[in-house]
């Protein structure tokens, strides 16, 4: 089984791209995890790169930003290339299936505006309800 689940703040903002051809977004970002323990009367955490696919990815860019806090459930992988000095690098990232946005200063459309309030209520009214 491999299953990861992370709880931490960004370190940066969101990267997007797109793979070439198919144009698939791919959102890479680190993520800063505390850890249990103290070392030396300091907070220590781990940095995490984590990868997200598809319309996932699009929003994590579109609403995240460095020190917002995410939650992430995926899996780990590993890889390999081969480097433009010839040398051999492997990698090591979680691949989130899930992300969830557990604080934001404001929303952002995808135009990059704030939204400071939401857009509709979508919730009918109870004389709407068929039952």
């Amino acid at each position: 089984m491999n299953k990861v689940v992370l709880i931490g703040r960004l370190t940066k903002d969101p990267e997007l791209k797109f793979t070439p051809g198919a144009g698939t977004a791919v959102t890479t970002f680190t993520v800063a995890v505390n850890k249990r323990f103290k070392r030396e009367g300091q907070l220590d955490a781990d940095f995490i790169p984590v990868v997200v696919w598809g319309k996932q990815a699009e929003s994590t860019a579109n609403y995240m930003k460095k020190g917002l806090q995410i939650g992430i459930a995926g899996r780990i992988e590993t890889r390999s290339y081969e480097a433009k000095d010839g040398t051999r690098r492997y990698v090591t990232e979680v691949v989130a299936d899930e992300v969830q946005f557990l604080e934001w200063d404001k929303q952002v459309n995808s135009q990059g505006r704030g939204i400071e309030e939401p857009i509709a209520d979508l919730t009918p009214a109870n004389d709407d309800i068929p039952f």
